[in-house]
């Protein structure tokens, strides 16, 4: 008899010398590097723990999967009841009950126009097909996008990812998907113009960076992509389902997408869901004839278990008000790191929406503090940072990351359940942290050399 429980609880320790040997070594070696090799045995909340019981606050929340807390019991039991239910799963050749569910909660809480759904997987594939409803519902080819996106990375949403960084040695990608200035009007008007744009693809908060834009921005470029007959998508990947204080990002700004993309926290964390919203006349345009009903499809993902998750975590938001104390801990957090920035040089800016905020460095100004920096940033721009991200997990058991490639910026993505109790234990550890980053030499300094000794060795290692 197949005990998956009895599997797991003794080989439980093995995870990492498994992944050596059959899955990423790369990543591996990249966790050991930073000191993020730890072993969870458990999760609840906003909570990770080790095999010795420790608690680790979880400030990453899944890159963002995580928005209801980790093993939600409400979402547990929906998991558990469609597998008790014994349901027709996956027939194809079918219209699901959970499916259609999924849909009309779906197009309840977002705005009256947009009133048809398509299911996928994950972020990247989501974008993938609005991709292709833009172009099917305009005829046209290009599609526009901004500096410093990321939509995921297989072919289609990897080339509207505006990052070289992902892009290299992969050859050539998708013709047409062109990235204009992040915040420049004038240049996505420009590239609209010609009239061949089937669509303008943003994220409504760059989640590399956390970058937001002017808030008459978007406003503008809706009726820019309106005026030359554009389709606006706005990717709510991760700044949806009250990531930024809002159910939806775009309601910061007053918008009317054509297209949305899902994912991420619409899973509960439990199994993969993502989806696209749109317009019914853009969605009628892919499925434009009877044999082209399955032209755009996915064998997953209308699946019971992902629905089941979707529904169950639309009723947790609502029910536990967890969009209202996004925004309620997110200005808590957002006004403690403000407070740190007065006391502690290095800190540039702090800035976010909700329970998505970024934290951002500069060179200081004492000489012993200069140099260091210096000499780190001459090795990667991007170690200063990951010192900080690192030295709150080793410290203070949170966990955190650094908020893109080459950046002097560390992200937070709390689930949005937290409490006084986890504002307050990380605003006190960034500020133990920033305290020790005053101390040259010291603690903290000597693991960033130790991450410069890496990095050096690595680049050595690695063919020219």
């Amino acid at each position: 008899m197949f005990d998956l429980k009895d599997i797991v609880t003794t080989r439980q320790g093995e995870n990492y010398e498994l992944h050596e040997a059959h899955v990423n070594r790369t990543l591996v070696k990249v966790l050991r590097t930073i000191g993020f090799d730890k072993v969870y045995a458990r999760a609840e909340g906003a909570y990770l723990y080790d095999m010795d019981g420790r608690d680790y606050l979880d400030f990453l929340s899944g890159y963002g999967v995580y928005n209801m807390g980790r093993n939600h019991p409400a979402i547990k039991k929906a998991v558990q009841d469609v597998l008790d239910l014994e349901l027709p799963n996956m027939v194809q050749m079918d219209c699901a009950l959970l499916s259609g569910l999924l849909a009309e909660r779906i197009c309840e809480v977002t705005p009256p126009h947009l009133d048809a759904v398509f299911f996928c997987n994950s972020g990247t594939e989501s974008i993938e097909g609005a991709l292709k409803f833009a172009r099917a519902a305009t005829g046209r080819n290009r599609i526009l996008t901004l500096s410093g996106s990321y939509h995921g990375l297989t072919y289609g949403a990897l080339s509207a990812t505006n990052n070289g960084h992902f892009q290299e040695g992969f050859g050539k990608l998708l013709p047409g998907v062109e990235p204009v200035p992040f915040g420049d009007l004038n240049a996505l008007e420009a590239g609209l113009k010609a009239g061949d744009v089937a669509a303008f693809l943003a994220e409504p908060i760059q989640g590399k960076g956390v970058h937001i834009p002017e808030p008459d921005y978007f406003p503008k470029a809706q009726a820019l992509c309106r005026k030359h007959g554009a389709l606006f998508i706005m990717d709510e990947v991760q700044t949806g389902l009250g990531r930024t204080g809002k159910l939806f990002a775009f309601e910061h700004w007053g918008l009317e997408p054509d297209i949305i993309t899902l994912a991420k926290a619409l899973s509960g964390g439990y199994a993969p869901c993502a989806a696209i919203v749109t317009r019914r006349s853009i969605h009628q345009a892919l499925f434009s004839r009877l044999d082209r009903c399955v032209v755009h499809s996915t064998t997953f993902g209308r699946n019971n278990l992902a629905m089941a998750c979707g529904l169950a975590s639309l009723h947790v938001l609502e029910e536990e008000k967890l969009v209202e104390n996004s925004a309620r801990r997110g200005w808590e957090l957002l006004t403690g790191l403000q407070k740190l920035q007065e006391k502690h040089e290095l800190i540039k800016e702090v800035r976010g929406r909700g329970c998505m905020i970024a934290i951002e460095f500069h060179q200081p100004s004492s000489l012993k503090l200069k140099m260091a920096w210096k000499a780190i940033h001459a090795v990667d721009k991007g170690l200063f940072a990951q010192m900080v991200v690192s030295s709150l997990l080793s410290k203070h058991r949170i966990l955190s990351h650094v908020a893109g490639h080459n950046m002097d910026v560390v992200k937070i993505l709390p689930p949005l359940m937290i409490g006084d109790r986890e504002v307050g234990r990380f605003i006190e550890a960034f500020d133990d942290i920033l305290t020790d980053c005053q101390r040259f030499p010291g603690p903290l300094w000597d693991f960033g050399a130790n991450l410069v000794k890496t990095a050096m060795s690595q680049r050595k290692a690695t063919p020219a």
